[in-house]
């Protein structure tokens, strides 16, 4: 009986085995992979699994592949695979270590940046479920009053609102004790140690400090400005600022970061033995005192002045100020750098009460949900299936949790089209914003439909939010996200599994495709062997030998590689055919041989980018060519400069339709010299 393969065992097959995994973690959308050897992966293939929304190869061996919400559903299922039971390939390290580890091979001026970053993301992104959690209470209470259900600003409240208030501020109000202990985790010490020295900060002794009553060497001031108290005590002969630290970030950042290094050196001087006892203690007696004399004000500083600096910007120019961040966060979001600005919102919340970024942020948000779903909408129309369900995924997502990932590396970053279109929708959404007088949030809170009522003026926040995403919906719906040879890809893939037929509007070369395509096909007698000619002069590499998993992995055709040798590149058609790929970008060829071989040449690696600078094609789809005809004249030097290799995999595309396909030339060839011994 035929047996169903999951997607969490297509997946591990996928990425090479258990014995290819060095490390497997995952972070809110995506799995995180540390391979022994990336280039066996086949993007191709992972995407067409079930579930996945999109696959993201990265430097040193690792990669991500997207799941959305559903990670850590994929991920417990792929860890207890019966081929995982035994550790596989995984070391058992936390995502941090995976990251730390990379970052130890990485060379280069941004080490420094990029261990800065990864320090605040790692810090704050396992908060993000209880953060969103909390954000939909607040939701709610804002849409109840809303309708004069409830009033949360009343002095005296129902016991049941109280408690309902209670449900979320211990979220925000202990948040440095969230913060302090991922950031101990991140550094590699004792998370516990760096989560008490926070919490002595939040202690109800700690508060009483500040209460005159209780407390003596306590001097108090009133500020009329901000209507508050101010206190100072006398502690030890010292002056020790008595503030409030609920909610505060930068605190325990600062002060973890410092932490770090004296628990790793008292660690190295104190006795193993000795150890369980005496460093905590002295961690505490040390870095207690320091926090609460030093860093816990210039935490608070830290806060006010990047928050008092960005308040003056959006009271100075607020139009200005709410067009900036929509259109940085689209860039600042797939390079990890947008938690700077997520610490300062709720910087911003503790010390004002609201936060004005995030208003605009929605901008963003919508901008690319709106993206998404007009691609959603181009490959229903289109029957594209594996676009239609990654589309929907990223969309509901996106809406509904206000998490745009999926969209980002599932779909945005693989069109180059998308974001320019998209940043137009950005900046509608942020000028209505502007011009409206700017947006405030009294949480912390993912832009979705859900937390809508968040947002103060709503109705304000709601038009934005729809303008930027029809903006964004309409024009990419009208000018689509795909090239006109990436529609052709879609269309000729949509054609192989029987969804599109050939329509009266197609044009003329279309048709002659489609007939060549549909011509009968010389019948293939066994046994005969047929010789293929270099299209190129150069020097021949093994097909193995290609630096692109794709074609190296043989998943187009078997064939060989041929690195070109000439200035000018001249490739010319092998055998006499019908031309059935032959993109504007000049990059590939297929040709659909007279004698029943299909022949895919693809000049250079990645050339697609280039999208025909430096290429002078001379055939277009349809085109009955001859041998030797010249197909494309590319200049060397262009290629080079815009860094892609020429290699130039030639490939028969219908490999399996033969016994055998093998490369018989070595060295130097030119034109017309043998290349591959196909038998059938």
């Amino acid at each position: 009986m035929a047996t169903t393969t999951s997607a969490p065992e297509a997946i591990l097959a996928a990425v090479g085995g258990p014995e290819n995994i060095v490390n497997l973690t995952h972070c809110a959308t995506r799995l995180r992979f540390e391979l022994q050897d990336a280039s066996v992966v086949d993007k191709a293939t992972v995407e067409k699994i079930p579930g996945v929304m999109g696959a993201v190869p990265q430097a040193g061996d690792r990669y991500q592949i997207i799941i959305g919400g559903a990670v850590q559903g994929v991920y417990d299922e792929i860890m207890n695979l019966p081929a995982m039971k035994g550790g596989g390939g995984t070391s058992g390290q936390s995502n941090a270590d995976v990251k730390a580890a990379a970052r130890a091979k990485a060379r280069g001026k941004n080490a420094f940046v990029d261990a800065f970053f990864e320090y605040l993301s790692d810090s704050f992104r396992p908060l993000l479920p209880v953060l969103l959690g909390t954000s939909l209470i607040i939701a709610g209470e804002a849409m109840a009053e809303a309708f004069g259900l409830i009033d949360t600003r009343a002095e005296v409240k129902p016991a049941w609102l109280a408690f309902v208030d209670a449900m979320y501020r211990s979220v925000f109000y202990f948040l440095p004790i969230m913060v302090a202990y991922n950031a101990s985790k991140k550094l590699r010490i004792d998370p516990w140690v760096g989560t008490a020295i926070m919490a002595a900060l939040l202690t109800p002794n700690f508060i009483d400090m500040s209460n005159l009553e209780k407390t003596s060497n306590v001097v108090c001031t009133h500020n009329a400005v901000l209507d508050q108290d101010f206190c100072t005590a006398t502690v030890f002969g010292l002056p020790m600022q008595l503030n409030d630290y609920g909610g505060q970030v930068f605190t325990p950042l600062i002060m973890v970061a410092l932490l770090a290094p004296l628990y790793k050196g008292l660690t190295r001087i104190i006795s193993p033995n000795l150890q369980m006892v005496f460093v905590p203690f002295l961690s505490f007696i040390i870095m207690m005192p320091i926090t609460a004399f030093a860093l816990g004000p210039i935490g608070i500083w830290v806060g006010t002045a990047l928050g008092t600096a960005l308040s003056t910007l959006n009271n100075a120019a607020p139009v200005v100020f709410a067009i900036i961040i929509p259109l940085l966060y689209p860039f600042l979001v797939p390079l990890g750098l947008h938690w700077p600005l997520n610490a300062l919102m709720l910087a911003n919340i503790d010390t004002l009460g609201y936060d004005f970024i995030q208003g605009p942020m929605g901008a963003w948000n919508f901008a690319c949900f709106g993206a998404t779903a007009a691609v959603l909408a181009i490959s229903i129309r289109d029957r594209d299936n594996e676009m239609r369900q990654t589309a929907f995924g990223a969309l509901v997502a996106g809406l509904f949790g206000g998490i745009s990932e999926p969209s980002l590396y599932g779909i945005h970053l693989r069109f180059k089209r998308i974001y320019p279109r998209m940043l137009v929708g950005c900046a509608v959404g942020g000028l209505i914003v502007g011009l409206g007088g700017g947006v405030n949030a009294r949480t912390f809170a993912f832009t979705s439909l859900l937390t809508i009522p968040v947002f103060s003026p709503m109705a304000l926040y709601a038009i934005a939010i729809a303008a930027a995403f029809f903006t964004s919906f309409i024009i990419l719906f009208i000018s689509d996200y795909r090239t006109a040879e990436e529609k052709a890809e879609a269309r000729a893939a949509a054609a192989a599994d029987g969804f599109v037929e050939a329509s009266p509007e197609e044009t003329a070369a279309d048709l002659a495709l489609e007939a060549a395509k549909a011509a009968p096909k010389p019948a293939l007698v066994a046994g005969v062997v047929t010789e293929l000619v270099a299209p190129v002069r150069g020097t021949v590499i093994p097909l193995a030998e290609v630096a692109d998993p794709v074609f190296s992995g043989g998943a187009v055709g078997q064939g060989a590689g041929i690195e070109p040798s000439e200035q000018e590149i001249v490739v010319v058609a092998p055998a006499a055919g019908t031309v059935v790929v032959a993109p504007a970008s000049g990059h590939a060829y297929g040709i659909n041989l007279d004698s029943g071989l299909e022949v895919l040449i693809h000049v250079g690696l990645d050339t697609v980018e280039m999208e025909g600078k430096g290429f002078n094609v001379l055939v277009k789809q349809g085109d009955h060519v001859e041998a030797g005809q010249e197909l494309v004249r590319v200049d060397r030097a262009t290629v080079e400069q815009a860094g892609h290799p020429l290699t130039t995999p030639v490939l028969i595309t219908n490999t399996g339709a033969f016994a055998s396909v093998e490369a018989i030339a070595s060295g130097a060839v030119a034109p017309g010299d043998p290349l591959l011994r196909i038998t059938a």
